[in-house]
């Protein structure tokens, strides 16, 4: 049964590949700060590992974008400065910090990805995007035990830092769905 604020499957779809677009991009500026700070450092190569992967998501997602003439959302520009300045000032903090944040986002982005594959789920339209996403999700969960190994827990003020970027991640999930 849909009900009136319902929005069709079609536009579902679309709403999926522009905020997945996004959240990529972001992912990429964060890792792009982070890398800017700790440049020589011994996280660089970690983290240099992880910025690769969330471009080939970005490339993937960039692809659907233009193949299904998606309009992506026109937070692009925030995102491009507000996830480089979160990445930066996070690296600021300290290597632990950094991988704090990558934690915190990629919890936040594993539940997204995984409310998102169980709607494709039903979907049997959608068998290859819904594959795609659970690669990607395994990569996010794969950062973020990365992360939680590197001592992402013992970062001062762990809590205080990760909820307050659980907060602007889900807060930019739902604006880039929208706008």
């Amino acid at each position: 049964m849909r009900f009136p604020n319902d929005i069709s499957e079609e536009k579902e779809i679309e709403q999926m590949i522009r905020v997945n677009h996004a959240g990529e991009y972001g992912a990429k500026r964060i890792y792009q700060g982070q890398l800017a700070v700790l440049k020589g450092k011994e996280s660089e190569a970690i983290i240099s590992k992880m910025a690769k992967q969330e471009e080939e998501h970005l490339q993937e997602f960039s692809q659907m974008v233009g193949a299904r003439k998606i309009r992506p959302t026109a937070l692009l520009p925030v995102w491009h400065i507000a996830g480089y300045a979160l990445g930066a000032a996070s690296a600021l903090l300290g290597e632990k910090a950094a991988m704090a944040c990558t934690v915190a986002v990629e919890e936040v982005i594993d539940e997204h990805y995984q409310s998102q594959i169980q709607k494709l789920n039903k979907n049997k339209k959608e068998k290859k995007l819904n594959q795609k996403i659970k690669k990607f999700r395994a990569d996010e969960l794969e950062h973020r035990d990365i992360g939680i190994a590197h001592d992402a827990e013992s970062a001062p003020a762990y809590s205080v830092l990760t909820s307050a970027v659980k907060a602007a991640s889900k807060t930019a999930i739902w604006l880039s769905k929208r706008i």
